[in-house]
């Protein structure tokens, strides 16, 4: 989280080259893809640990963790 955190501010910053922007957003999709899947593996684990076959409601976030 702390690359992809990092790698949003150098291409919110506006000054890279072309190259470098694209090759940045590369890397932000694979560790954005990175993430979802850790989170969806963590969400299984639970309800796995809840019950099998119960559905569980998501967390609700407090609005500044919510933003990816």
């Amino acid at each position: 989280m702390t690359r992809l955190e990092e790698i949003v501010r150098l291409l919110e910053g506006g000054t890279l080259p072309l190259e470098e922007s694209l090759a940045l957003f590369e890397e932000g999709v694979k560790l954005s893809r990175r993430c979802l899947t850790v989170l969806n593996e963590a969400e299984r684990k639970v309800e796995r640990l809840v019950g099998r076959g119960e559905r569980t409601e998501p967390f609700d976030l407090p609005d500044a963790e919510a933003e990816p």
